[in-house]
C-alpha cells in the first residue's frame, strides 16, 4: 500500500524555500505570504518530526535531512508539471475525436469528410465508430453524434437533421416476375429489417399507414447497423426500409430507389444531434467542426428546421 503523502502545499513550500533559501522569495513564487510559507514549512517538520531548516538571523540554510529530500522532491514537481502540460496540449492538439455509429459514419459522414479536411488541414480526424454512451466531460472524446429524441443534459446539443422513414431497393427489384410497383407487391419480396430503437421506424408501422394489414411484418432477416440493411439492398436481397438523409447518397447515385410514391414515406420522432462538452464547445477544432456540419446538414435537408421541441444549439 502507498504510504500516505504530507499535504502538497507543504511540500511545495518547502521545496520553493528550499531552491531560494528564502521565504520571502518562495512566497513571491507561489503568490502567498511569507508567514504562510513559515507556517506551511513548520507544519511538515511537524510531521515529518525532522528539521528541514537552520534559521539564522539573516539567513536559512537546509539541514542534511533538507538536503536528501530538496533535489527529489524538485524532480517530482518538475514532473508534475509536466504531466498538466501535457494533457493542456492534447486538449488544445489539432487532433479531434469524433464518435459517430458505425451506420452513420459509413452511410453519411465518410462520404462528405474530405471536405472538412480540406478546408481544415491542421486538424487530424480520429473517428470513434460506436453507439455506446460516452461521457464527454471525461472520455477521450470532442464531440459524438447521437440519434435519438433529445433531451441529453448537461452537454451543449446541436440539432442536425429528422428522417422520413422509407422503403429503398436496387433498381433490378423494379423488373422481373414480381416488380415493385405499389406497397401491395412486398408481399412478394424480402424484408429487410433494422433493430431500431423506437417503434415507428418499423415496418409492421409502415405497413399499417400504408392500409396493409394481410402482409407478414415480422418476415426477413434483421440487422443492427442500417448500413448492412443498405449493403442488402444494393445487392438486391429485399426492400430496406431505412431514413432518407442517410440514404440520400445510394438513391442520388442511382444505386438504391424508392419503389413507391414518396407520400408513403413516415416521420421519425428520432433525430440525429451534435453533442459536444459545456467547457469544449468553444475550443477552435470543435467550433470548426460544428460549423462544418451544420452546413452540411443544411443541405442535406434544406427544409429541416428547428429541433423538435427546442432551439437548435443550446447547451443543456
Amino acid at each position: 500500500m502507498p504510504r500516505p503523502l504530507p499535504p502538497l502545499n507543504a511540500l511545495r513550500a518547502f521545496e520553493s524555500a528550499g531552491r531560494h533559501l528564502s521565504f520571502t522569495k518562495a512566497a513571491a513564487e507561489l503568490n502567498v505570504t511569507p508567514a504562510a510559507i513559515s507556517h506551511q514549512v513548520k507544519a511538515l517538520e511537524a510531521l515529518l518530526e525532522v528539521p528541514l531548516f537552520r534559521r539564522l538571523t539573516r539567513a536559512l540554510r537546509l539541514t542534511a535531512a533538507g538536503q536528501a529530500a530538496l533535489p527529489t522532491l524538485g524532480q517530482g514537481f518538475d514532473k508534475l508539471a509536466q504531466g498538466v502540460e501535457q494533457a493542456r496540449a492534447h486538449c488544445e492538439s489539432g487532433v479531434l475525436t469524433i464518435s459517430v455509429s458505425p451506420s452513420f459514419g459509413a452511410l453519411w459522414l465518410m462520404p462528405r469528410l474530405e471536405d472538412f479536411r480540406i478546408r481544415h488541414p491542421d486538424i487530424e480526424i480520429r473517428i470513434d465508430g460506436t453507439d455506446r454512451l460516452v461521457d464527454l466531460a471525461r472520455d477521450d472524446v470532442d464531440v459524438a453524434v447521437r440519434y435519438g429524441a433529445g433531451g441529453y443534459n448537461g452537454v451543449r446539443l446541436d440539432y442536425l437533421f429528422s428522417q422520413l422513414n422509407t422503403p429503398v431497393c436496387s433498381p433490378a427489384l423494379l423488373r422481373g416476375a414480381h416488380p415493385l410497383a405499389q406497397p401491395d407487391d412486398l408481399r412478394h419480396h424480402t424484408l429487410l429489417h433494422v433493430d431500431w430503437k423506437n417503434a415507428d421506424a418499423s415496418w409492421r408501422m409502415w405497413l399499417l399507414a400504408a392500409g396493409l394489414h394481410d402482409i407478414d411484418p415480422t418476415r426477413g432477416p434483421r440487422f443492427t447497423m442500417e448500413n448492412m440493411a443498405v449493403q442488402a439492398a444494393l445487392d438486391g436481397h429485399g426492400v430496406a426500409l431505412i431514413g432518407d438523409v442517410l440514404a440520400a447518397d445510394e438513391l442520388a447515385a442511382g444505386r438504391l430507389v424508392r419503389p413507391f410514391d414518396p407520400s408513403l414515406s413516415t416521420p421519425l420522432t428520432f433525430s440525429y444531434y451534435l453533442l459536444s462538452a459545456k467547457d469544449s464547445a468553444g475550443r477552435p477544432k470543435v467550433t470548426a467542426f460544428r460549423d462544418w456540419l451544420l452546413e452540411e446538414t443544411r443541405a442535406a435537408r434544406p427544409q429541416a428546421g428547428e429541433a423538435p421541441g427546442g432551439r437548435a444549439g443550446a447547451p443543456l
